[in-house]
């Protein structure tokens, strides 16, 4: 039976960008924290055979070449919510304990989108311009309440319920379907069947993660099944959704206005490349963001704290094995 090596001490590799707490936290228990924000991928291969726990944000993609050479690696945290940037079959495989922190950005991405669609209901973000451009068009830019509407949340994970305690506010019905769970009905959501989402929504709101069975999951046949017009929103992940079947539903009328905080490609040059980014930027129905939803002063904050507990608590938890 193996006995605890009271000489060993973890080893945590930090690759990318993380609020101070993190380290603040870790500093008291007994372990080596190196951070290295701007270490490359090559360079973080180099080292990462002395590693037990590593922390990722975005920047690297964990695949086999990682893990392969990651021999000792018990952990991987992630510093946000997502985890398709782990390849987590492998990492499970290999018997890797992998943590996230969505608790830390879940009012931030609820807000965020709660904002977009407000300000695509009523014309914000275009009448702003016009003013500045010296029109002044009130009729052109009348706009709908959301009070008496039914939000669809597609997911009721920790964003989905932030997003449904938000709204209960503003006099909407809140329903949600979510494919892996059933019995969450509550004071701020109704479950319902995808069956019932299709025939009442105003408003579409995707907040589910980026796996093999949802991307591409929103495209041309999924956005015909709805009866109404919608408001359509996106932050989640941008390859859960064809951007151009969203832009044909516009110019069908299916789709009163989308909003996306992520997109299938992301950043430049690269987006200018794509055969969409021309269109959705001319369309004035459309409302982007830079993938900032749930990057708030707070949640930065937030993240690393929440991360940071994870990680002490699977120490404490594995600290009567023995590594080597």
């Amino acid at each position: 039976m193996a006995q605890k090596d009271n000489s060993f001490m973890w080893r945590v590799l930090v690759v990318d960008d993380i609020h101070g707490v993190f380290l603040d936290k870790l500093k008291n228990t007994g372990v080596i924290c190196d951070y290295r924000p701007e270490i490359t991928r090559f360079e973080a291969l180099q080292i990462l055979p002395d590693y037990e726990v590593l922390i990722i944000r975005s920047k690297f993609r964990i695949d086999a070449e990682v893990l392969h050479v990651a021999q000792r690696l018990k952990c991987i945290g992630r510093a946000g919510a997502g985890m398709d940037n782990i390849d987590e079959p492998l990492a499970v495989e290999k018997g890797i304990q992998l943590l996230n922190a969505p608790e830390g950005n879940r009012d931030a991405v609820a807000e965020h989108l709660i904002g977009m669609l407000l300000a695509m209901m009523n014309n914000l973000i275009r009448g702003n311009v016009q003013i500045r451009e010296g029109q002044w068009l009130r009729e052109a830019n009348r706009g709908f309440e959301l009070a008496g509407r039914t939000v669809g949340l597609i997911g009721y994970g920790n964003n989905g319920q932030a997003m449904a305690r938000k709204l209960n506010g503003f006099g909407v019905k809140v329903i949600a379907y979510d494919k892996y769970k059933t019995g969450f009905s509550d004071i701020y959501v109704e479950e319902v069947r995808m069956e019932q989402m299709v025939k009442q929504v105003d408003v579409l709101s995707l907040h589910i993660p980026l796996t093999r069975e949802t991307r591409n999951m929103v495209n041309e046949e999924y956005l015909s099944q709805f009866r109404k017009p919608i408001f359509f929103l996106n932050g989640a992940r941008g390859e859960i959704v064809d951007v151009n079947a969203v832009l044909k539903g516009i110019e069908k009328g299916r789709i009163l206005g989308a909003s996306f905080d992520v997109l299938p490609i992301e950043g430049f040059p690269a987006l200018t490349q794509s055969d969409w980014y021309e269109k959705l930027k001319m369309n004035e129905k459309v409302l982007m963001s830079p993938h900032v939803a749930g990057w708030t002063v707070e949640s930065y904050y937030k993240i690393a704290a929440i991360l940071a507990d994870k990680v002490i608590e699977f120490f404490h938890a594995n600290e009567t094995k023995l590594l080597i």
